[in-house]
């Protein structure tokens, strides 16, 4: 099992680098054409402005916010995604506000951000050095709204296929209560606000900075 994890893990980093190409084609056939919605369900409401969306890939949401009348910025470790971005963003007609950079590392000041978005992150979602990050960047009336996974319920062929396919991958698990724990402890209060599709059920995670909660108690 550990060859296969490490097999796996060496693929999605190929994924996100040499073969971004794919990245559409692949998501879209392993989702059962539900990615788009799954990746737009974190835009519900309309997030405040302005935005930043860690780890962009290629693009999508980054239109989707600014087509929102939002005000969208965009962070990936990947040259190849943020190329993508940029020219998904450039042929639409829009401003690429996109940069390579490392959650762990984030080139902004202090409280730039009204809402951060994240939607099926890599491991480094949890690391405490970019939950700093993203502490630092958010307002104190923020949010940070992120899409960990999805599970397929839908009862067709390929919506069963899929569902199994992806509990064999690792790529869904029933989320445990303490998978929000480093979280929490990087000084975010957290809810859980999933999002019910036709077939499928988005895990929704939705975080504000504590101390806003603590003094507005106050």
């Amino acid at each position: 099992m550990s060859v296969y994890r490490t097999l796996l893990g060496l693929f999605f980093r190929h994924f996100y680098s040499t073969l971004a190409w794919s990245y559409d084609l692949v998501a879209s056939v392993v989702s059962v054409g539900q990615w788009t919605d799954w990746v737009r369900s974190v835009l519900d409401p309309p997030p405040a402005r302005p935005t930043l969306e860690l780890a962009h890939g290629p693009g999508h949401l980054l239109l989707a916010v600014n087509r929102q009348g939002g005000r969208a910025f965009g962070v990936d470790a990947s040259r190849q995604m943020c190329r993508m971005a940029i020219r998904r963003l450039e042929q639409a007609g829009q401003e690429p506000r996109v940069v390579q950079a490392l959650a762990q590392a984030l080139p902004f000041p202090d409280q730039t951000f009204a809402t951060l978005l994240s939607t099926f992150p890599t491991e480094f979602i949890l690391d405490p050095a970019s939950l700093q990050e993203a502490n630092r960047m958010l307002r104190p009336e923020g949010q940070y709204r992120i899409v960990p996974m999805a599970e397929i319920i839908g009862n067709g062929y390929l919506d069963r296929v899929a569902a199994w396919l992806f509990r064999v991958t690792g790529q869904y698990a029933d989320l445990p209560p303490s998978w929000t724990d480093p979280i929490s402890e990087a000084g975010f209060r957290v809810r859980r606000d999933d999002v019910l599709l036709s077939r499928s059920k988005v895990i929704r995670l939705i975080a504000s900075r504590a101390e806003n909660k603590e003094s507005q108690a106050a």
